[in-house]
């Protein structure tokens, strides 16, 4: 299934980072990531309908505010769907 993200939305592939410690913690318990890859972006457009820009694109490697966005599945995995707004910054290989 493909998913087009309306207005500023973005959506993103979540990736959990590796654990520090030799402790398995059950899926319940672990904390939700913070960092992910751009799967699809919307066009840009404020809720006005004014133009807007689109400051990350697909591929960039973000990071997120802890809560925001909306969790969907699709397909067996698990995206999050999130305003442009909630990106933190756009991770770039140094």
């Amino acid at each position: 299934m493909k998913v087009k993200p309306l207005f500023d939305r973005v959506l993103i592939l979540p990736e959990q980072s590796n654990p520090t410690s030799g402790i398995i913690l059950p899926d319940t318990a672990k904390e939700r990531p913070q960092f992910g890859k751009v799967i699809a972006v919307g066009d840009g457009e404020n809720f006005d309908y004014s133009a807007g820009k689109m400051k990350v694109k697909i591929g960039d490697k973000v990071l997120f505010n802890k809560y925001a966005g909306a969790e969907i599945k699709l397909d067996e995995k698990t995206y999050i769907i999130m305003r442009q707004i909630d990106i933190i910054g756009v991770v770039e290989n140094v």
